[in-house]
C-alpha cells in the first residue's frame, strides 16, 4: 500500500498550524500564561462573574481542562473565584486588578502574534481563512456534542 499525502489530511495539517501556533505564542507572547489561559481570561474580561462551565463553553474547553486553567490562573493571582450567592455550589469568577493588567499586556501582543501568523495570506484570503476554519471548527463541536444537532452552513 503507498503512502498517503498528509497535505490532503486536515487533522494533520491542523496539527502542524498549532504546532506554529504554539512556537510563535511562547516567542511572541508569554511563556507562562497559554493560550487557552488567556482565552479564559478574556472570556472573563468580556463578562465577569461566568461559573467555571460556561468559561469553558465560551472558550471550547471541556470540563478538566476548564477546571485545570482556572486553578492556574487563581494560582497566579489571575482570577478571583466567589461563591455565587444564588447556588452556593458554583463558583463565579472574575479576573484581579493583576489579571486585568496581563490581559492588556497579552492582547497587544496576541495582535502582534496574529499578524505574523497571518502575514503568508492577504486580507481578502484571511477572512476567507477565518470563515471556513470557523465553519469546520463549528461542526467539530457537533461531533464532541452528538446530542445537540449541527446546523450547516453554505
Amino acid at each position: 500500500m503507498a503512502a498517503v499525502d498528509l497535505t490532503t489530511h486536515p487533522g494533520h495539517l491542523a496539527r502542524r498550524l498549532q504546532q506554529a501556533h504554539y512556537l510563535l505564542w511562547n516567542t511572541m507572547v508569554s511563556e507562562e500564561i497559554t493560550s487557552p489561559q488567556f482565552a479564559v481570561l478574556n472570556a472573563l474580561v468580556a463578562e465577569p462573574g461566568l461559573d467555571q462551565r460556561t468559561a469553558g463553553e465560551r472558550v471550547g474547553l471541556d470540563r478538566s481542562t476548564i477546571a485545570e486553567v482556572v486553578t492556574r490562573l487563581g494560582r497566579r493571582g489571575l482570577l478571583d473565584k466567589v461563591r455565587d450567592p444564588q447556588d452556593g455550589r458554583r463558583f463565579l469568577l472574575r479576573p484581579t486588578d493583576e489579571g486585568l493588567r496581563v490581559h492588556r499586556k497579552l492582547t497587544v501582543r496576541t495582535a502582534r502574534m496574529n499578524q505574523v501568523f497571518l502575514a503568508p495570506l492577504s486580507g481578502d484570503e484571511q477572512a476567507l481563512f477565518f470563515d471556513l476554519i470557523r465553519r469546520v471548527a463549528d461542526a467539530a463541536e457537533g461531533l464532541r456534542n452528538p446530542a445537540e444537532p449541527a446546523t450547516a452552513q453554505g
